[in-house]
């Protein structure tokens, strides 16, 4: 190739690194979240300190999330996904996006980004929708409070789509494979 075609290259393979760097934030902040408070409910009481336990009792008044308190079994369900299939792959998308330009990370964060988006779909409708008049733990009762619980989770949706749209459109990630004639 010409060296103007090298230099466009090199143009393009930089253009997702702001991407990057904020998708490696994004890994790195989700792991102490996730092993000190997701996966509270999951554990017998007790298994985290005190402090950590107090924290999630004090996160879920003020945002009015009854789920974190007494997760129903489907939001269970999607808390086992988070602790033995999505932790695992947090600090391998932290290498990934810190180093940068790792295109291997493709196929494992376009399976990341569907899934969660998948899980968070279905979560963001709940915190809509729910009657949680009948809930043991407080939820939001006003539509203003049920936007402040959404803003909460929206983030878990926003950055695993941005992460899917770049793995899927970002040239960087998504060559244009040249077919030779044969």
């Amino acid at each position: 190739g010409s060296r103007a075609g090298r230099g466009s290259g090199a143009a393009m393979a930089a253009g997702p690194r702001w991407r990057e760097r904020l998708f490696a934030l994004y890994f790195l902040s989700h792991i102490p979240v996730t092993a000190l408070i997701d996966i509270q409910p999951l554990l017998p009481p007790g298994t985290h300190p005190p402090a950590l336990a107090e924290l999630l009792q004090w996160y879920a008044t003020s945002f009015r999330d009854p789920m974190m308190l007494q997760p129903p079994e489907w939001f269970k369900a999607f808390m086992y996904c988070e602790a033995f299939l999505q932790m695992p792959f947090f600090p391998i998308a932290v290498y990934a996006f810190f180093k940068g330009g790792c295109k291997w990370i493709r196929t494992p964060a376009i399976i990341y980004s569907t899934h969660v988006a998948t899980t968070l779909f279905a979560i963001l409708a709940h915190i809509l929708f729910h009657d949680f008049s009948k809930s043991e733990h407080l939820g939001p009762q006003t539509q203003r409070e049920r936007l402040i619980l959404l803003s909460i989770y929206a983030p878990y949706l926003l950055i695993p789509l941005l992460i899917l749209f770049t793995m899927l459109f970002n040239p960087h990630y998504n060559p244009v494979e040249k077919r030779k004639r044969k």
